[in-house]
């Protein structure tokens, strides 16, 4: 089988957007399988992120979307902290490795998500 290097180039990009897309989702999976415990109790004062504490127990689905909701109040505090969704004292007694994580995490995935969008693009601009 003989592709063009454009072709192929293409197919590389493709398959390492795939690799990272697997790793960020195995490394979300693994911090709310083992660290979201301790994410809840540090916050525990938080109306935006305890309403969807209950769906811990839901299966690897249910964790994601808590640990979403987690990462939310972590990374882009300004926005829960406006309307009273985050508390002041949580996010400052939050600990800060597991903080850099979660917005390393969330940056990651958007960057992904963001290069998923140009490559596509990329591929209708060939075609």
């Amino acid at each position: 089988m003989n592709l063009p290097l454009l072709e192929l180039v293409f197919l590389i990009v493709v398959l390492v957007e795939l690799i990272g897309i697997v790793v960020c989702l195995i490394a979300a999976l693994y911090l709310a399988y083992t660290k979201l415990d301790t994410m809840l109790e540090s916050l525990s004062n938080c109306p935006a992120v305890m309403t969807r504490a209950a769906l811990k127990n839901g299966g690897p689905v249910g964790k994601l979307f808590v640990l979403g909701g987690v990462m939310g109040v972590v990374a882009r505090p300004s926005i829960y902290l406006r309307d009273g969704g985050a508390s002041p004292t949580d996010l400052a007694n939050f600990p800060a490795p597991l903080k850099r994580q979660l917005i390393v995490l969330q940056l990651t995935s958007w960057g992904l998500v963001a290069s998923m969008v140009l490559i596509w693009g990329f591929s209708k601009l060939i075609d």
